[in-house]
């Protein structure tokens, strides 16, 4: 990421965290949804992937793949993708449009299945989400990108939960970068100007 010491004000004279400014796909992605709390279960699904895809890769990937994704996986309805075949799954390993990662691949269609079983036991996958930080989102006042963790105990405890019940890809980083984009923690610097708006 850029320097983030440095402030970031873009033409429209608004102050965003650093990493926002990279392109276009981050200023939005940052602005409307990155910290947004989220109970959707089908946006937790669509974030729970494309969040195990990222891992190895840029967040920028992943951002110019989404569309891909998107089409790839049925509008992200774990319904379906949990009921993938062999050959829509070697499919998948031939889509440009996606990351054609056998594993990451295996995953998703794993883990569409393990998402189900959460739903069945909880009634939603936010339920369950959700009670990692006790319903509400953390705020949290870093001064620097530099400041924000990769893991935190909350995040270590969701993945070995996750992994307990059999999801793949779901570090403790991953997970913690799971939190953010669904916004159970608000990770943005107390001087951007989105810190606020999400609180």
């Amino acid at each position: 990421m850029a320097d983030a010491s440095k402030k970031r004000v873009s033409g429209d004279g608004r102050e965003r965290c650093a990493w926002a400014s990279g392109t276009a796909l981050y200023t939005v992605y940052h602005d409307e949804e990155w910290g947004v709390p989220n109970r959707d279960d089908r946006h937790l699904f669509e974030m729970l992937i494309l969040e195990g895809a990222q891992a190895g890769l840029s967040w920028s990937t992943i951002l110019n793949k989404r569309a891909g994704y998107r089409a790839a996986y049925d509008g992200f309805d774990p319904l379906k993708v949990a009921r993938f075949s062999k050959a829509r799954v070697q499919r998948l390993r031939d889509n440009p449009a996606i990351v054609r990662n056998r594993l990451k691949i295996a995953s998703s269609v794993n883990n569409a299945q393990r998402f189900l079983e959460v739903v069945d036991e909880w009634g939603s996958f936010a339920e369950f989400l959700w009670d990692f930080v006790d319903g509400e989102p953390i705020t949290n006042h870093w001064q620097t990108m530099a400041e924000v963790p990769a893991e935190t105990p909350a995040s270590k405890a969701m993945s070995r939960e996750l992994k307990h019940r059999g999801f793949r890809f779901v570090g403790p980083t991953i997970c913690y970068a799971y939190m953010q984009s669904t916004g159970l923690v608000n990770d943005h610097l107390v001087s951007c100007f989105r810190h606020g708006e999400v609180g």
